[in-house]
């Protein structure tokens, strides 16, 4: 952040403000880690704030301090509406473009209210007031602690707020396993157990509460898996009628797509969710090294992201958009193998 940036976000909470938080749609560890620890943090300053996820997000989250206090836009709609209309300033975080909040979109973009964006994501749009962008950021959890940080309030991280930031930082990372993670990363993350983070738990709330029909939908996914070895790529089908068979819920295929990844001497992984409510297929692109996922998803499935982790979906059936996912590769192969 730049000294303009942070000397005029000093100057707007340093007066009340009614303060909007705002995730992306599905939010994911590090929005919901992120907005929580923004939402501590500005409580613990006096100021007025509320969190409105645009849906529900996975239960492996739901242990977060504050979690309850989340509106949920699809079920709390008319409240959230009034929080929007009322607020002074609205912080948007792991997210840089307002088609990603689905319905939220609109009574977004009607608001007076001043915007600022916290973001690692490509390509950020204009909407925000104050944009805080940094695509070399590891999480948008390492950004709240730089944005925190920046305003000298350090002192203000509490075990509430460094349990959040911890954990959106751990699972944006892969368990710091990204070529993100620096090591910088990991003095944030030594400073945040110092302040009380208790990394052990939040590593079992996340990854060691599942259920046996997650398990049993893992194993389907693994079933599925197609290894293509000329391309060094594998991908993962599930249909409706495989999730419903094996009681989905949502977050179920969270990390899914991983698992192609530990095969040796495979760079470009990719899982394919058939969603019947939606219309569409959704689609998740992980690689190694080079190959930039976050290109591939742009140009071809109207999706993006970072540079080995992105996402995208397609009208298409599931059959065919497996069919044109595949008949793309070989304009890849080059590359691929590299």
């Amino acid at each position: 952040m730049n000294l303009e940036d942070i000397n005029a976000i000093k100057k707007l909470l340093s007066e009340p403000q009614k303060i909007v938080i705002v995730p992306h749609k599905n939010p994911d560890g590090d929005a919901v880690g992120s907005t929580l620890a923004l939402w501590h943090f500005l409580q613990n300053k006096g100021q007025q704030a509320t969190i409105i996820s645009p849906n529900d997000y996975p239960k492996f989250l739901k242990w977060m301090p504050g979690n309850e206090y989340i509106l949920n836009y699809e079920k709390e709609n008319r409240q959230a509406k009034r929080k929007i209309n009322e607020a002074s300033l609205i912080f948007t975080l792991d997210f840089n473009h307002l088609g990603r909040v689905g319905q939220l979109e609109e009574p977004l973009e009607r608001s007076s209210a001043k915007f600022i964006m916290i973001d690692h994501h490509q390509e950020p749009a204009d909407y925000a007031d104050i944009a805080y962008s940094d695509v070399s950021m590891s999480s948008t959890c390492e950004m709240v602690y730089n944005f925190i940080e920046s305003l000298g309030d350090t002192s203000k991280i509490t075990v509430e707020i460094a349990n959040c930031l911890y954990t959106g930082i751990m699972t944006d990372t892969g368990s710091f396993e990204f070529s993100s993670t620096t090591s910088r990363t990991h003095r944030i993350v030594a400073d945040l157990i110092d302040r009380g983070a208790e990394n052990a738990q939040i590593h079992n709330e996340v990854f060691n509460t599942n259920t046996p029909s997650r398990l049993h939908l893992l194993g389907c996914a693994l079933k599925n898996l197609v290894i293509l070895q000329e391309y060094k790529t594998v991908y993962i089908t599930l249909s409706q009628e495989e999730l419903e068979k094996n009681n989905f819920k949502k977050g179920d295929t969270e990390g899914f797509v991983n698992y192609g990844l530990t095969l040796d001497e495979i760079v470009f992984a990719v899982i394919f969710i058939e969603n019947t409510e939606e219309g569409i297929i959704k689609i998740s692109f992980r690689s190694k090294g080079s190959f930039l996922v976050n290109e591939f998803a742009r140009k071809h499935f109207n999706g993006g992201g970072h540079n080995n982790a992105a996402g995208g979906r397609s009208n298409l059936s599931l059959q065919d958009t497996v069919a044109h996912f595949k008949s793309l590769l070989e304009n890849y192969k080059k590359s691929l193998n590299s």
